[in-house]
């Protein structure tokens, strides 16, 4: 029996709070014109979705009851058609266009969600996400994997498993969240998959909603290290010590976390940018497939950033989304 089935809080999640998407799109209408202090664009990239390649981007998908996992993670052509097609569709793109498949995975159950179960989510705001343990289970700071977050990734293993049998690609870059239960995911994920030489990119702005949730404070960097680094994970130099951004007393707001994820996406694009500003097609080839392990909130954000249709991930689940990036011209 699958682990990687939708609960109703997974729905909830995907297609609640509906009015804070219009916030962050009025606010992004603002900000988009915007200039750093260099005089370049704050949002040079802009995103949409391409449709034709995953069942997930087609309205008439019920997200409520999809498994990716049993359905070929919802592909509508096989592997080896999805990379010509995205192959030729950056052969023929205008300059200032990329297209890429991004890989959006969810983290397997963390024992936070275990306590957010067990209390229900009333009383998780009221009382439970403040503390760290409710003295059967310790939840907090960092949330680890459940065994059975542990077996959803090891499903997802499989899956993968499958489809790279089918022909899928694996991915050129590894994004993950500095969270230990993302980073856990990860690993168990592609495990005996991934090459080595391929290593994951710890990367603080995919991490979850920041603040008041204790579940959600980092670990320190010395401690990813000890826990991870034996996986070939990369640290940004620049990353502090402690967890900074985290605040007990102001949880980030979506449309704050969208405008955070909206900066990853456009930095993700302009890796494939060249010191003279024109697209480099030969990195572009070679990064059309990336993977990202983060949440349930942030790939909620990526959901509103990339204008994909709401869609809901399973806790340990993941969804394809081909994307489209247009450069603005000066």
């Amino acid at each position: 029996m699958s682990l990687l089935i939708p609960t109703y809080n997974d729905y909830e999640d995907a297609h609640g709070a509906l009015d804070t998407e219009q916030v962050y799109r009025e606010a992004y209408e603002k900000a988009k014109d915007e200039k750093d202090q260099h005089g370049a664009w704050r949002f040079p990239w802009s995103f949409e979705v391409v449709h034709g390649f995953f069942k997930q981007a087609d309205d008439s998908t019920d997200d409520a009851k999809f498994n990716y996992a049993l359905e070929d993670f919802g592909r509508l052509k096989s592997w080896s058609q999805i990379e010509q097609d995205i192959k030729e569709l950056n052969k023929n793109a205008k300059s200032n266009e990329v297209y890429k498949v991004i890989f959006l995975a969810r983290h397997g159950q963390g024992y936070h969600n275990v306590i957010v179960n067990k209390y229900g989510l009333d009383q998780w705001h009221v009382k439970w996400k403040f503390l760290t343990t409710d003295g059967e289970l310790t939840y907090a700071p960092d949330a680890s994997l459940t065994d059975v977050g542990i077996a959803q990734a090891k499903e997802n293993n499989e899956a993968w498993k499958r489809e790279i049998k089918a022909g899928a690609p694996i991915p050129s870059k590894f994004y993950v969240s500095p969270m230990q239960r993302s980073s856990q995911t990860l690993v168990l994920t592609w495990d005996d998959i991934k090459p080595k030489s391929k290593r994951p990119i710890v990367t603080p702005s995919i991490r979850e909603t920041i603040g008041e949730n204790l579940c959600d404070e980092r670990s320190t960097v010395t401690v990813i290290k000890e826990r991870f680094g034996k996986y070939g994970f990369i640290i940004p130099e620049d990353m502090p010590e402690n967890d900074i951004d985290f605040k007990y007393d102001y949880r980030e707001t979506m449309p704050e976390q969208t405008f955070r994820i909206n900066g990853f996406l456009q930095s993700l694009f302009n890796e494939d940018v060249k010191s003279d500003n024109t697209i480099d097609k030969e990195l572009v080839e070679e990064n059309t497939f990336i993977s990202t392990t983060s949440h349930a909130g942030t790939i909620r954000c990526f959901i509103v950033a990339l204008n994909h249709r709401h869609f809901t991930i399973s806790t340990g689940g993941m969804i394809p989304v081909v994307v489209k990036a247009t450069r603005r011209l000066d």
